[in-house]
C-alpha cells in the first residue's frame, strides 16, 4: 500500500495541536485532516496557512490512521485576504460553511472550484463588495447542496409571484416548506421574508462568478432579506446557525 499521496488542495482551517498544527484540506478527492509538525519557525508550517492552495504531499500512517503533511508547493497565497478585516472574516465564514456541510458530501471538484473562486474575489475586493461576495457564495452553496427554494410561486397555493407587468408579491420562507405567499402564512413560523429586489438579485447572481459582483449592487433592505434567507436555509440544513454568519449582520459591509 502506498502511504504517500499528492493532490491539489486548499487549506480551509488551521488549529493548534500541542506545539504542532492540525489543518483541514479540501481537494477534488474530498476533505481530509493532516498534522503539520514543526515549531513556529518551520517553513512548512508557515506555508500551510488557511486559504493557501497548491500541491500537497501527505503521508498516511495506516496503523494509527493519521495523516502528516510532508510538503506543500503553494500556488496561491492570497495575501490580500489579510490586508482587510472584512475580507478575512468573509473568507472564514465561507470556509466554516464548507466544513460544516462536509464539503457538500459529493462533488468535491465543484466545491473546490466554488471555494477558490470566492476566495480569489474576496482577496481583491473592497469592503462593500465583500458582503455581496459572501452572500453570493452562500446562495451558490445552497444551490450546490440542492436546497435552493423556488421563487416561481407559493409552495402551498401555487400562486404565481409575477404575472405580466405586475410586481412580484412578497414571499416568506417556512421551515420544511419553501417559499409561501402572504395569503398562506396563517400562524406558521416564518424564517425569512423576501421582496422583489432581494429575489431578483439572488437569481441574477446565482450563475455569476464572484469577481463580477462589484457591478451588481444591493440596497440595505434587500441585503438584509437575502442574508436572512440564505442563513435560514443553511441553518435548517445544518441543524444550527454558524457564528461566522453574523458578520453579515454586523454592519461591517454597509
Amino acid at each position: 500500500m502506498n502511504r504517500n499521496s499528492s493532490c491539489y488542495a486548499l487549506i480551509l482551517r488551521s488549529r493548534p495541536l500541542g506545539e504542532h498544527r492540525q489543518i483541514w484540506l479540501l481537494s477534488a478527492e474530498g476533505l481530509q485532516q493532516a498534522t503539520v509538525f514543526g515549531g513556529p519557525k518551520s517553513k512548512l508550517r508557515s506555508c500551510a496557512s488557511p486559504f493557501h492552495s497548491g500541491q500537497v504531499w501527505v503521508y498516511r500512517d495506516p496503523a494509527k490512521d493519521t495523516r502528516k503533511l510532508t510538503d506543500f508547493d503553494v500556488h496561491s497565497w492570497r495575501p490580500g485576504l489579510r490586508e482587510m478585516y472584512d475580507r478575512i472574516m468573509a473568507a472564514d465564514a465561507a470556509a466554516e460553511t464548507i466544513l460544516a456541510s462536509h464539503g457538500g458530501g459529493g462533488n468535491w471538484g465543484r466545491a473546490l472550484f466554488l471555494a477558490e473562486e470566492t476566495l480569489d474575489a474576496l482577496a481583491a475586493s473592497d469592503g462593500e463588495t465583500c458582503g455581496r461576495i459572501l452572500l453570493c457564495f452562500l446562495w451558490q452553496w445552497i444551490d450546490f447542496l440542492g436546497l435552493r427554494p423556488g421563487f416561481d410561486g407559493c409552495a402551498f397555493c401555487g400562486k404565481q409571484t409575477s404575472s405580466g407587468g405586475r410586481q412580484p408579491d412578497r414571499l416568506y420562507y417556512l421551515p420544511g416548506e419553501g417559499m409561501v405567499c402572504d395569503g398562506c402564512i396563517a400562524d406558521r413560523p416564518v424564517l425569512a421574508e423576501t421582496g422583489p429586489g432581494c429575489r431578483h438579485w439572488l437569481e441574477t447572481v446565482r450563475p455569476l462568478s464572484p469577481v463580477q459582483l462589484s457591478r451588481y449592487t444591493l440596497d440595505k433592505k434587500s441585503f438584509a432579506e437575502a442574508k436572512s434567507l440564505v442563513t435560514a436555509v443553511l441553518a435548517e440544513a445544518l441543524g444550527r446557525r454558524l457564528a461566522s454568519w453574523e458578520i453579515l449582520a454586523s454592519g461591517l459591509f454597509s
